[in-house]
């Protein structure tokens, strides 16, 4: 099955940013990611609600928000008429994450669930697992984009998709953080299927977004 790709466009040129989704739009398996971050979760303030509207307004391809946010019960109700597809929140911010979880299935037609780098798998009940779209592994602390790839990220995906197999499930694998062509080949052979990048996608020209989407592949 083809890895699906995941351009953050966090990392996209913000002064032509319809220009940027429009030259990925007839590329096939992708989504587009987008880091939605509330300044206190993380020490950062990305995308509002304007934004996302904004983008939902211009392109077909599958809407991918990782909500980095102190509240994404907030956010629940208010992304619902963007065209979301896969809605993330964080194990960290929920007190109850199965039935956040369950809340969201009603809304959005994927659901995942993320964890920080430190974070270890074992929080994630079977339950969970069986019910849950997608699992993101973080590999870089959030909140910045440009960071350092953590090597422990590679052990984490193995228990997490040998975990996957021994429960039967097809819950996607998605890796967020300094995700390039000298590490996906072994982020894939670990267990991941859906690989996000933002710098090493956007920090080119235009033309050369294809060639380092397939690259990934």
């Amino acid at each position: 099955m083809t890895t699906t790709i995941s351009p953050s466009l966090l990392a996209c040129d913000f002064l032509n940013i319809e220009e940027e989704i429009k030259s990925l739009e007839k590329e096939k398996n992708i989504w587009f990611h987008l880091d939605i971050m509330d300044g206190h979760f993380v020490p950062n303030l990305t995308f509002g609600h304007p934004i996302v509207e904004k983008i939902s307004a211009i392109t077909n391809q599958p809407l991918d928000a990782h909500f980095m946010v102190e509240n994404p019960s907030f956010y629940k109700e208010t992304f619902k008429n963007y065209n979301i597809y896969n809605f993330t929140f964080h194990y960290e911010s929920v007190q109850d994450s199965f039935k956040f979880l369950r809340e969201l299935k009603e809304i959005y037609p994927s659901v995942g669930i993320s964890l920080k780098p430190k974070t270890p798998l074992d929080v994630l009940s079977e339950d969970i697992l069986k019910e849950i779209d997608l699992v993101l592994i973080m590999s870089v602390e959030p909140g910045f984009g440009g960071q350092k790839f953590i090597e422990e990220t590679y052990e984490k995906i193995e228990l997490l998709n040998k975990t996957r197999k021994k429960l039967d499930l097809n819950f996607k694998i998605q890796v967020d953080g300094g995700v390039n062509h000298t590490n996906a080949h072994k982020l894939k052979e670990c267990g991941g299927d859906n690989l996000v990048a933002g710098s090493y996608i956007f920090k080119n020209a235009p033309s050369e977004y294809s060639k380092k989407i397939k690259s990934l592949r």
